[in-house]
């Protein structure tokens, strides 16, 4: 079975073979652009407590951060939307694992900016069994210095694939959460802390687990 970073790498490789060279060069340097703006420095590290959230799921059941950390350990990612392939790899992968990190005692969420509608769309369409929390307007993941706008030069790129953004995060709403994996313990101190600018990169299930 091929690993997350083997599917990601396959996605990048066809992205850029088939997209024009003029919009993958777009997108590379909106990327190069943010990586360099120090923003992944910004984000909670190894040792430092998770500000605590309280987020409605998919269905619109609240989950607060305490309530969860009470029943163990917690591994928290956050995506930017279903309409992203490379979040989908990675919700799927979590997916797959998920009965060995219940194995290991953890629960697992993620946080999207997306609205509850396309958050039950992501569950469905994944098959998932874990919480989906909306973020409105990206104001948790801000709060972990975690967001960024997307530029303006890449809206008619996104828009070109079929991409509204407004219509899965909110009218006006752009803002969007870096990839960003944090597990933490029972007392809420992050154990492990994975934080990239570039959102074709996500962290390996099994390096979570191994951590847990």
């Amino acid at each position: 079975m091929s690993t997350l970073a083997d599917q990601l790498s396959e996605r990048r490789t066809a992205s850029a073979k088939n997209l024009p060279a003029e919009v993958h060069a777009i997108m590379m340097q909106a990327t190069q652009v943010l990586k360099d703006s120090g923003i992944e420095a910004t984000a909670p590290k190894v040792g430092e407590k998770l500000i605590p959230f309280d987020l409605p799921n998919q269905t619109g059941d609240r989950r607060r951060l305490d309530d969860l950390l009470g029943t163990g350990s917690i591994v928290v990612t956050f995506y930017r939307g279903g309409w992203c392939p490379y979040c989908n790899m990675e919700l799927r992968a979590f997916q797959q694992a998920l009965p060995a990190l219940r194995t290991k005692g953890a629960k697992l969420v993620a946080i999207t900016p997306e609205l509850p509608d396309s958050s039950l769309s992501t569950t469905e369409k994944n098959e998932l069994e874990f919480d989906i929390l909306s973020d409105a307007k990206a104001s948790y993941a801000r709060k972990l210095g975690l967001v960024f706008t997307l530029p303006e030069s890449l809206r008619p790129v996104y828009k070109s694939f079929g991409i509204e953004i407004e219509y899965h995060n909110g009218r006006g709403q752009f803002d969007l959460p870096l990839s960003a994996t944090f597990v933490l313990n029972r007392s809420g101190l992050i154990t492990s802390a994975f934080v990239d600018a570039d959102y074709t990169y996500r962290q390996e299930p099994a390096e979570i687990i191994a951590t847990l």
